[in-house]
C-alpha cells in the first residue's frame, strides 16, 4: 500500500482550507445525510453481496447492460482488483501513460506479480496491460480521443481511470464505448463524482466478458451497505454537487496564474481543478508543515508520486477568498527561508 496521499488532515489539526483533497471542497450534503440518517436500518443487515441493484440503476443512467457493471468499494480497489485478475495468465507486463501519475496502478501491479516492461511499444505489448488516468492525476493532463484508439489497438488490455472526469472540460469517453469495447476497462469514482469520501464507491465499465472475469475476484459483500444506499439515493436524484464547473475552472486558472507570479513557484498547465506545482526555493514538505502550522492550509506533498522530487506539491481550487490566503502563505514562507 502506498502511504502519503492527501487529505491527510487527521495529522494536522485545525486546517481550515484542505488544498491537499482533488474532492470538490464545498458540496453541500445536508440532504444526502439527512437521507442516510432516515435509513440508518440498512446497517442491521447484509448488504447485497454484489450491489447488484446500484449496478442496474448505473446500467440505467448511461444506457448500457447490467452485465456491463461492476460496482466497487471505491475505484481503487478496482485498480487492485483488474490487477488481480489479469495477472492470471492473461498479462505478463503493464505500462502506464503520462508520468508522473497515481502510484497505485503500479502498486497493485507490483502486488500481484506483473513486472513493469523495459522497452515502451515494444512488440511484448500483445501481453501488456496499460493503465491510462484521464484526466491524470497529478498533472491534470487529459488524453485525446485518438490517443486513446491507438493505444487500444496496439495493448492487450486499456484501463482507463475517469476518477476525475467530473472535473474536466475535455471530451471523455463515454460508458458505451467502453461497454462495446473488448479490450478496454474503465473505471468510476462516484466517490468524486458526489464529493463522499468517506463512503468508498465506484465502478468497473466494460465488455460483458471481461466483467464476468472480474467477479471472479470480487469479495462478497466488498461495498457497505450505506454505501449502496448513498449511491443509489444521489443517483435517483441526479444530484449535481457542483454548480458551475466552468467558474470552478476558471478560478483554477486564476489560481495557476497568482502561483506563477510568485518567484520560484512553477505551477504546470492543467485542464482540471487541481494544480502541479514545483517550489524551488525549498522543499515541499517543509512548505506543507508550514501552511499547516502557520495558516491552517494542507497541500499534498506529491514527493512521494513517482517521477516527481522533493520540491513537487499540488492543490486543488478552493473559494477565491481560500486561494489567496495560500498564496499569501507561500509569499510569507519565502520571506521566513530567506
Amino acid at each position: 500500500m502506498i502511504q502519503g496521499h492527501g487529505d491527510d488532515t487527521y495529522n494536522y489539526p485545525g486546517i481550515r482550507s484542505n488544498f491537499s483533497s482533488n474532492i470538490y471542497p464545498h458540496a453541500d450534503l445536508s440532504a444526502l445525510k439527512a437521507h442516510l440518517c432516515k435509513n440508518m436500518g440498512v446497517i442491521g443487515n447484509y448488504p447485497e453481496p454484489d450491489a447488484h441493484s446500484l449496478e442496474e440503476l448505473i446500467a440505467r443512467k448511461y444506457g448500457v447492460s447490467a452485465t456491463n457493471v461492476l460496482v466497487t468499494n471505491g475505484a481503487t480497489d478496482a485498480i487492485y482488483l483488474i490487477a488481480q485478475t489479469f495477472s492470471k495468465n492473461t498479462c505478463t507486463y503493464y505500462e502506464t501513460g503520462y508520468l508522473p501519475t497515481f502510484c497505485e496502478y503500479e502498486d497493485a501491479c507490483r502486488m500481484f506479480g506483473l513486472k513493469k516492461r523495459a522497452e515502451r511499444g515494444s512488440q511484448a505489448s500483445g501481453n501488456t496491460i496499460l493503465w491510462l488516468c484521464n484526466p491524470n492525476n497529478p498533472t491534470g493532463d487529459v488524453y485525446s480521443t485518438e490517443e486513446i484508439a491507438r493505444y487500444a489497438r496496439n495493448y492487450a488490455f486499456v484501463v482507463i481511470d475517469q476518477s476525475y472526469e467530473e472535473y474536466t472540460l475535455a471530451p471523455i469517453m463515454p460508458h458505451q464505448e467502453a461497454a462495446g469495447s473488448e479490450n478496454i476497462l474503465q473505471l468510476h469514482s462516484l466517490t468524486k463524482t458526489f464529493a463522499i469520501p468517506g463512503l468508498r464507491i465506484g465502478y468497473v465499465i466494460a465488455s460483458e466478458h471481461l466483467i464476468a472475469l472480474l467477479r471472479e475476484n470480487i469479495r462478497p459483500w466488498a461495498v457497505n451497505a450505506l454505501a449502496i444506499e448513498a449511491a443509489k439515493w444521489l443517483i435517483e436524484n441526479d444530484v449535481q454537487m457542483m454548480s458551475d464547473l466552468r467558474s470552478y475552472l476558471s478560478e483554477t486558472q486564476r489560481l495557476r496564474g497568482m502561483l506563477n507570479q510568485i518567484e520560484g513557484i512553477i505551477a504546470a498547465n492543467t485542464q482540471t481543478h487541481f494544480i502541479l506545482s514545483q517550489i524551488t526555493f525549498s522543499t515541499a514538505a517543509q512548505l506543507k508543515a508550514y501552511l499547516a502550522r502557520k495558516h491552517h492550509l494542507l497541500i499534498r506533498d506529491a514527493s512521494n508520486i513517482c517521477g516527481l522530487s522533493a520540491h513537487h506539491f499540488r492543490v486543488s481550487t478552493q473559494r477565491p477568498d481560500e486561494n489567496e490566503r495560500l498564496v499569501e502563505g507561500i509569499k510569507e514562507f519565502k520571506q521566513y527561508s530567506f
